[in-house]
């Protein structure tokens, strides 16, 4: 795999994470209720489903490689336009922070095992990862390796994004209840989830 599409795909990567969905909003809610003793289970269970949900999508898109080279060109133009809908999605999600109720004394076993069901067993992740992954993956080299860098880069990204949210929101209470301040990270989230999409969709058309 070239550096360039790695790094590509790490900044993407990073820009994706850091988008509050329903992994983020878990992590943010156990966060807000225990402190931090929460940020080291739910960042393992984060990475545990997110290394689960990615390992089924790029499983299917081996397949996609395998069955056509027409197939995964359309995966790819699909992925694009995906991702400019995920983006207006959030722009217009406006304020609200719906996390989940807040429990005052669950184990660590607990943690883990709910944000990796939460994060693992999403139909949208996996949904996500398909349409996102392939258009970091060179179909002309081979596949295993690519799948086993990308797979490492976004699961750390992954632990260390949630293990991030966790600290901030046991210090930052009042900022992560703040319905401007998630008006606005909605709205950055989603213009940048656009630019992404239509960026790629160039890319395609010029290639």
């Amino acid at each position: 795999m070239p550096f360039e599409s790695w790094a590509a795909f790490t900044v993407a990567s990073m820009i994706l994470l850091v988008i509050p969905g329903p992994t983020v909003l878990l992590v943010v809610s156990y966060a807000l209720g225990q402190g931090w003793r929460t940020a080291l289970p739910m960042a393992v269970g984060v990475a545990l489903g997110d290394f689960t949900a990615m390992t089924l999508s790029m499983l299917g898109i081996g397949a996609l490689l395998a069955a056509s080279a027409t197939v995964f060109t359309a995966v790819k133009m699909l992925g694009a336009a995906y991702l400019v809908y995920l983006g207006v999605k959030l722009f217009r999600a406006g304020g609200t922070l719906k996390a989940e109720p807040r429990s005052s004394g669950a184990s660590t076993a607990k943690m883990v095992a709910h944000a990796w069901l939460v994060t693992a067993l999403n139909p949208k992740a996996i949904t996500f990862f398909v349409a996102f992954l392939p258009q970091f993956i060179d179909r002309h080299a081979t596949f295993l390796p690519q799948m086993a860098i990308l797979e490492a880069t976004f699961v750390t990204l992954a632990f260390a994004n949630a293990f991030g949210y966790a600290l901030v929101a046991t210090r930052a209470r009042t900022a992560v209840r703040s319905e401007r301040a998630i008006r606005a990270f909605n709205r950055a989230g989603g213009t940048l989830l656009v630019g992404a999409g239509i960026a790629t969709v160039a890319m395609r058309s010029g290639s």
